[in-house]
């Protein structure tokens, strides 16, 4: 009589099995949806927060930088300026902070089930863009208050939209990965954060940074998204310089955050 066995062996793959990800879609829905739905859970506005956050921000940014600094934004009005960068930014800040601690908080069934594991730092990224997609109302709000019209340019905008989706993804897989062992991470986010807010054309144009210095400040991803809501929506000029840098640390992010995930994976469930 001929016993089968069964050996299974750990996959030294570089990268995560896409094919599960397929076999597995019913399940990242439902977790999208699940955080979807407890994020505006027993909450009076519920989706209004979308709109009430940022909304809150582009008034106080309009205030303090606009009318009292009165920070150059190459002739836009400032509460148009701040507007189209304060949403997308909302958007990449929430993913980020969701997907840095998308394994300690989902560590409850990591241990108990299989699944492919970088479901977690992909879903608060999906499930933040309900957030934002309602939010794009404040920018065609604004955009109807000061007659802006549509220029041809709003075809870059998927390129942008995609990068804007690429930069939490990447970040989020390093920092869910590093959480893991290292639960400082929950707090260097609420500093980093920050600080990354001020390191982007957010409250200030990004014509204003010396020529000298323009390369290495592109190589942060966040201001070539800036650079392209504004240019996409608002119909100024493209800032190339400012953008290709950003779209390939992107990709490298998302690369490397893949490689690395992947590296620590075998590992979560003992350290966890």
């Amino acid at each position: 009589m001929t016993n089968n066995v069964t050996v299974i062996k750990p996959d030294n793959s570089w990268f995560p099995d896409f094919s599960e990800l397929r076999a597995y879609s019913d399940l990242f829905y439902f977790l999208v949806l699940r955080d979807i739905k407890v994020l505006y859970a027993q909450t009076v506005l519920g989706f209004s927060w979308a709109i009430l956050n940022p909304t809150i921000q582009i008034l106080i940014f309009t205030l303090i930088f606009g009318r009292v600094a009165k920070i150059p934004t190459d002739g836009i009005p400032y509460l148009l300026f701040s507007t189209v960068a304060i949403v997308p930014w909302t958007y990449m800040s929430n993913a980020m902070n969701g997907a840095s601690q998308s394994l300690v908080t989902g560590q409850n069934i990591l241990g108990k089930i299989y699944f492919p594991r970088v479901i977690f730092p992909l879903t608060p990224v999906i499930a933040k863009l309900i957030d934002f997609i309602i939010s794009m109302i404040l920018i065609v709000a604004v955009m109807i208050y000061y007659g802006v019209n549509v220029t041809s340019q709003i075809i870059y905008l998927p390129l942008f939209l995609l990068v804007m989706i690429a930069v939490p993804i990447g970040i989020g897989l390093w920092l869910s990965a590093l959480a893991i062992r290292y639960r400082d991470v929950k707090f260097a986010m609420t500093f980093a954060v920050r600080m990354l807010m001020y390191t982007a054309p957010i409250v200030y144009s990004a014509t204003n940074i010396p020529d000298a210095y323009r390369f290495y400040y592109s190589l942060n991803p966040i201001v070539g998204v800036i650079e392209g809501f504004r240019a996409c929506i608002l119909g100024t000029p493209l800032q190339w310089q400012f953008i290709w840098p950003g779209v390939i640390a992107s990709l490298v992010l998302v690369v490397t955050g893949l490689i690395y995930f992947r590296k620590m994976e075998k590992v979560f469930v003992d350290v966890i």
